[in-house]
């Protein structure tokens, strides 16, 4: 294990919420309401499953190899050569996804506020935020996600309640008029985030108080499926149909909070807090780039490839899409299958193989 710093559960717990949060509450309303329409609500508790399923195998994994990431109980699973191979996908998974994390956060800014700002100086500024907070190792990023993730918390209550009196509970209606087909095509997106939750494979090895890990990791599921099911209540219950037609809805919400005409314009707070979360989502990726890089390549000491890896993660994140209406398609289509087939898929694989192999060796020491 490079990393020696340590974080509890709790603060594990809290990374990942900001980490699956602070792009799901920007894009997933929109995403959700194309398949789902009015029974959109329902989406988030199917997609639920698949959370807590990522979770459950991560932790499995690492409780077989306690000090291992995925890059190092791959060669021991499936063999060195094999397990190598495996461990570079994972390598350039990372890196690709880490470039379009990035480039969701470059696109908002500018598209939204910084509209003359080049992209490359949106992108390198965050990324060099970033790989302070890497260089400073988990420790340092559990801190910062505890102390942001109340901001984000208040903030999903606070627009819940103002935006009340432009609800109406009649855009739920019909109920199910479809059946159940449409919400559970609106959970595959929301799935893809939730299949994140396989971050903590880098995470876990530093985890202090292993006995909590699966505790914290189920409520953190819980607690990013609460806040996607009143954001997207709220922004479905405001604009109905319409949801679909906006690429950020929440940010459309937000300009629609008006109270005694004095609370207004809360969309720039709204977003100040939002880019806390993205630093965090950025955060946790490029430490996974960094140490997945560290451990394939068998250094010692992680910190000489951190601003490389920034680099590479920012042509990443300029080469991922041509422009915003192109990622909003990929993310709302190939992107999710795309994610669990990494993250989910081949994790359950490497469990089973590590069981089916326990197994078969204890067969034989009982044997011998």
């Amino acid at each position: 294990m490079l990393e020696k710093g340590k974080i509890s559960a709790l603060q594990m717990g809290v990374m990942m919420y900001k980490t699956i949060v602070a792009t799901e509450i920007l894009f997933v309303p929109a995403v959700i309401s194309k398949y789902a329409q009015q029974d959109m609500w329902l989406s988030p508790i199917w997609a639920s499953v698949m959370g807590f399923f990522t979770v459950f195998v991560t932790v499995a994994l690492n409780r077989l190899y306690p000090e291992c990431t995925v890059f190092q109980y791959s060669e021991r699973i499936l063999g060195k050569v094999p397990g190598k191979i495996l461990g570079l996908l994972f390598l350039l998974f990372y890196l690709h996804v880490s470039g379009i994390v990035l480039r969701q956060y470059g696109s908002f800014i500018i598209s939204v506020f910084l509209i003359r700002t080049p992209l490359f100086v949106v992108l390198g500024s965050m990324v060099l935020v970033s790989a302070y907070a890497v260089r400073g190792g988990v420790e340092v990023m559990g801190r910062a996600a505890q102390i942001f993730v109340p901001f984000l918390v208040l903030l999903v209550m606070i627009i819940t309640l103002l935006l009340l009196p432009e609800m109406d509970l009649n855009h739920l209606l019909p109920f199910m008029e479809k059946g159940i087909k449409p919400s559970l095509l609106g959970s595959i997106p929301p799935q893809g985030w939730l299949s994140e939750y396989f971050l903590m494979t880098f995470l876990l090895p530093c985890v202090s108080d292993r006995k909590n890990e699966i505790k914290w990791g189920m409520v953190s599921v819980v607690a990013v499926i609460v806040t996607l099911e009143a954001v997207s209540l709220a922004t479905y219950l405001v604009f109905g149909k319409l949801t679909e037609n906006f690429i950020f809805p929440v940010l459309e919400a937000g300009r629609y909070i008006s109270v005694a005409g004095f609370i207004e314009h809360v969309e720039s707070i709204l977003t100040a807090i939002w880019v806390m979360g993205m630093f965090v989502k950025v955060t946790v990726f490029y430490y996974a780039v960094v140490i997945g890089l560290s451990q394939w390549l068998n250094l010692s000491d992680p910190r000489p490839v951190v601003l490389p890896t920034g680099f590479l993660i920012v042509v990443m994140a300029i080469w991922a899409a041509p422009n915003l209406q192109e990622m909003f398609d990929f993310i709302a289509t190939t992107y999710p299958f795309y994610k669990i087939t990494v993250q989910v898929l081949i994790p359950t694989v490497l469990l089973l193989i590590a069981l089916l192999r326990k197994n078969l060796r204890q067969v034989a020491e009982g044997k011998g």
